[in-house]
């Protein structure tokens, strides 16, 4: 073999060692990377159940590939919605100068969200009905970005109690930032769980605030947080229209009876 022959042959394996190393490298990032919530991504959530440990107002059970969540939605907090002889009752004394309250009155209810556990991206979107589309962590219902009859919530935001919530009937619910979790566990922090099975989060992220410019079409966004290190899509409040969800569930939701 002459030396030119040499230098070629050396050239060939250097180039196959090259593009060994690349597909390697490629494999190795494709694997570690934040899963995408546009590649029909299964996700888990069993992790997150034990944030509705020991709430008095919930109870839940594994059944296969889903949760099932019954509560009383009774708040575990202040508010003017309670009977005046009740020990949470509490006069208005929010930040609000338009406040006025609704003649509604929290009571007790029995609530039954059936949820997956494995949460993914549905094929065909479907719109959050009027109601509860999801539940907080303390048991009180999530309802969308509407008021009664699908009027725009803008009005109905006067109601709302000093932790911005108040009852329809007797169901009490939060539309917007249910400020009695955020101060208690901080505004990144998970909220709850909509009907779909992802998640909730408050209105900051990474010591940032976020706005619905920052967010999908369904209010959401798909990468790491504090309790799925490896990423999932979640939901945000945020403290603009439509607060809590947009234009439908992201994911396939599951039922919810009362």
């Amino acid at each position: 073999m002459n030396k030119i022959q040499s230098t070629k042959l050396i050239g060939v394996f250097f180039a196959i060692a090259l593009l060994i190393f690349a597909c390697s490298s490629s494999e190795t990032e494709e694997e570690t990377s934040t899963p995408d919530a546009t590649t029909g991504t299964d996700y888990d959530i069993t992790t997150i159940l034990s944030k509705f440990d020991n709430i008095a107002a919930v109870s839940y059970s594994v059944n296969g590939n889903t949760v099932t969540f019954t509560t009383t939605d009774l708040p575990n907090h202040t508010s003017p919605y309670w009977d005046t002889s009740h020990a949470l009752y509490e006069a208005y004394n929010g930040t609000n100068p338009d406040w006025r309250q609704n003649p509604n009155s929290i009571g007790e209810q029995n609530i039954t969200f059936t949820i997956p556990l494995k949460p993914k991206e549905a094929t065909n979107k479907s719109a959050t009905p009027m109601g509860p589309i999801g539940i907080s962590r303390n048991g009180i219902v999530f309802f969308n970005q509407y008021a009664a009859g699908g009027a725009a919530l803008t009005n109905e935001i006067n109601s709302f109690d000093q932790w911005l919530g108040h009852p329809a009937g007797t169901t009490y619910h939060y539309h917007i930032e249910p400020t009695f979790l955020t101060e208690s566990f901080g505004k990144d922090s998970f909220l709850g769980l909509l009907l779909d099975g992802f998640p909730v989060y408050g209105p900051q992220e990474n010591g940032n605030t976020i706005t619905s410019s920052d967010l999908d079409d369904y209010h959401g966004h798909a990468h790491e947080t504090s309790d799925f290190p490896n990423g999932i899509y979640h939901y945000h409040i945020t403290a603009d229209d439509p607060y809590l969800n947009g234009n439908g569930f992201f994911g396939t939701a599951g039922n919810v009876s009362n």
